[in-house]
């Protein structure tokens, strides 16, 4: 117990830090109890802090900050637009031939399990292939009753699009417009003495911007190169394909294995064993390799590298507790808390030396 009191003693003392740490409950207490309700609020925020490094290079070109917010806000318009009539309907479209696809897909490769036995009778029994063909059958059937419930729920899903449609509009635009406004509304609320807190998000904010803006550029880099491949492969569900590789980087090391299955999968049923899936899978694979080892390393030069336990458990972590936006937002999350780590100490201890 000594120990334990002589650390509040030793950080907990300086009133800077006792506002940090009320500052950083106070700000997961109302996302904890608020988050679902402040949903366009936050992915509203989350739009703008992406679009405000756009507006940043408008604005180092000699254009005003409200022209520059003008610009950069109609291409987002424009991108939008682009996503709800060009991309969704095709993936839409894409996902529904796929659903019916997938009873002529497990009957094939139900036909090819059964074969096994009889070409590699020391790898695997009937018995053993029995099992699988049925907890294959059970997890489509599964799949097919959750598919259901989704289109029993489209009504409602269609309300939130169109809510978030017509807020987060506006919410974004007013974030960039007003943006010195409203951070100037906040700090008259804030104590003068907030050293601490102030480099912590000097700091935290150039990671965050790097890591979110990057990870933005890889998505749509990764769906793109992925996309171009595809199509000139003639793979059924190019778009589809393609979008699930683009939103796998969200998830490091886990994410791209994931998606991979459907891809070989699928190639494996529409070619076989042939020269056209061998050059695919290849080249597929080549890709992940370039994504990996050239773009990743290029798009987040200046990001502080996490171990890979730190961001699994990150993942995890903030994945439980905030759903999709603490998957995306897992490793600046993670470089917060190692921020504070690592500033805490050290704001506390200059502020003694001093």
């Amino acid at each position: 117990m000594g120990i334990i009191a002589d650390w509040f003693r030793r950080y907990l003392s300086d009133p800077q830090l006792v506002f940090l740490t009320l500052l950083l409950l106070t700000l997961t207490a109302v996302i904890l109890t608020l988050g679902n309700m402040l949903a366009p609020v936050l992915a509203s925020m989350v739009v703008a802090y992406l679009l405000e490094g756009l507006v940043g290079v408008c604005e180092r070109h000699g254009l005003p900050r409200t022209a520059s917010v003008l610009v950069v806000f109609i291409g987002f318009l424009l991108f939008v637009g682009l996503l709800l009539f060009g991309v969704l309907p095709l993936v839409s479209r894409q996902v529904t031939e796929l659903v019916q696809q997938l009873p002529n897909m497990i009957n094939e490769g139900t036909r090819a399990l059964v074969e096994l036995p009889g070409r590699h009778p020391d790898l695997v029994s009937t018995e053993q292939i029995d099992e699988l063909i049925g907890s294959l059958r059970s997890e489509a059937v599964a799949f097919g009753q959750r598919v259901l419930s989704w289109s029993l729920a489209g009504v409602v899903g269609v309300l939130t699009v169109v809510v978030y449609l017509i807020l987060m509009p506006l919410l974004v635009f007013f974030f960039l417009k007003d943006k010195d406004l409203i951070l100037d509304w906040f700090r008259q609320y804030l104590p003068e003495h907030r050293r601490i807190a102030n480099a912590i998000w000097v700091e935290v904010d150039r990671q965050i911007a790097n890591y979110v803006r990057g990870k933005f550029w890889e998505i749509l880099i990764v769906w793109a190169f992925n996309y171009l491949i595809f199509l000139s492969f003639g793979l059924r569900y190019a778009m589809l394909l393609a979008l699930l590789l683009g939103l796998s980087v969200i998830v490091p090391y886990i994410g791209a294995v994931v998606v991979t299955v459907p891809v070989i999968l699928i190639a494996w049923f529409q070619w076989g064993w042939s020269a056209e899936f061998i050059w695919l899978a290849t080249i597929y694979g080549i890709a992940q390799a370039l994504d990996g080892n050239v773009l990743v390393p290029l798009l987040f030069s200046e990001v502080v590298n996490l171990h890979p336990v730190a961001i699994i458990v990150a993942i995890l972590v903030f994945g439980g507790l905030w759903g999709f936006w603490g998957v995306f937002f897992a490793i600046p999350l993670a470089t917060l808390v190692h921020a504070i780590l690592i500033a805490w100490p050290a704001q506390h201890a200059a502020g003694r030396d001093s």
